[in-house]
């Protein structure tokens, strides 16, 4: 497997629109960047975000997931988690992950360097939608996540050949996802 630069990806993004809205370069403008990088693409994170809290005493169960484990909160600014906590957010971008391309995604070292841990599975090959982001806020203080700015870095790694199978010939429960999505068995 090799990493694709920033050449490969821009031509993927043009000519198939693996990633939709693209922004063609790094853009900061006093925000934490997003758009085109070396050998990545740095997504940006939307405004609706769902923040675990523990009011109910409830138990996170991913095979019987209760909407009483969060809050939804939508902003166009930022979002607090609160100190030892968890949300999720989702990509403002869509991806249509090319058949012989897999993409592994790692937190920006912004959010890294003050306790915020950035978590997404692997994307598939042929995966198509928005990605649900894990943010976890692995310090004793309340932390902010910025909406509409960069949290993380996708890097797309190209098979030495297509997979056999790939998401969207399992049929992947995730396919499609729009918005923030949470956990389905």
């Amino acid at each position: 497997m090799s990493v694709l630069s920033d050449k490969s990806i821009r031509k993927l993004a043009v000519e198939q629109s693996m990633i939709s809205p693209f922004i063609d370069k790094q853009v900061r403008d006093g925000k934490i960047s997003y758009g085109l990088s070396s050998f990545g693409y740095d997504a940006r994170v939307g405004d609706e975000f769902k923040i675990f809290h523990n009011v109910n005493s409830s138990i996170v169960d991913p095979k019987e997931f209760s909407s009483d484990n969060f809050v939804t909160k939508k902003s166009s600014d930022y979002i607090i988690i609160p100190p030892n906590s968890f949300a999720l957010g989702t990509t403002i971008e869509v991806f249509k992950i090319p058949r012989d391309i897999m993409c592994i995604v790692v937190g920006k070292s912004t959010y890294a360097r003050t306790g915020i841990i950035v978590n997404v599975t692997p994307i598939e090959s042929e995966f198509f939608g928005t990605v649900t982001l894990e943010f976890s806020n692995t310090t004793p203080l309340p932390a902010k996540i910025y909406a509409n700015e960069g949290v993380a870095q996708f890097l797309f790694l190209k098979g030495d050949q297509s997979p056999e199978t790939s998401y969207a010939d399992r049929k992947g429960k995730y396919m499609g996802q729009t918005g923030v999505t949470l956990p389905k068995v």
